[in-house]
């Protein structure tokens, strides 16, 4: 999905979603402000009005930062409309990921949520203890962590080999 997002609009959210593991209601109410470029970071509000801190990659960071050097309007909001700018909406953050998603060839329908669930999986496959991922996705029981990520099968077997 990566290579098919064309605008750095579309980068900027592909990599904040994937990089930051946010749930697609937090990135629609983010504003510039809660960025904190000194330690790629962003202060959040999640399930429950709770507030926490994502953190993002310097990948996403380039991309962030060239999507909002780009933009010329006023809009406190991280992401907005390409027309008349104004702050995205849940659905067009849908349609986003959707269209990206075509363009790459992906033969099923890819949901933003999706995007959560591959953050938790690949913070689990390079070793990140669950209590970590868990708060991390700002998750209140390990169980609904365990949901999110699955060891995949190769690191299933290295973590058996190692450990029996």
């Amino acid at each position: 999905m990566r290579d098919a997002c064309h605008s750095s609009m579309e980068k900027a959210l592909f990599e904040f979603m994937f990089s930051t593991g946010c749930r697609i209601g937090e990135i629609v109410t983010l504003d510039r402000n809660s960025i904190n470029w000194g330690s790629n970071s962003a202060i959040i509000r999640g399930k429950g009005d709770k507030e926490r801190e994502v953190y993002f990659n310097v990948r996403c960071e380039i991309w962030l930062e060239n999507y909002l050097n780009e933009r010329s309007d006023c809009d406190p909001a991280i992401f907005v409309t390409e027309r008349s700018p104004h702050r995205m909406s849940i659905a067009q953050m849908r349609y986003i990921i959707k269209r990206i998603s075509n363009r790459a060839g992906i033969n099923k329908t890819i949901h933003p949520h999706q995007l959560r669930h591959s953050y938790a999986t690949h913070l689990l496959n390079n070793g990140a203890p669950i209590d970590v991922i868990q708060s991390l996705l700002g998750h209140e029981k390990s169980e609904t962590t365990r949901i999110y990520a699955q060891l995949s099968g190769k690191i299933r077997q290295e973590f058996y080999n190692k450990y029996f």
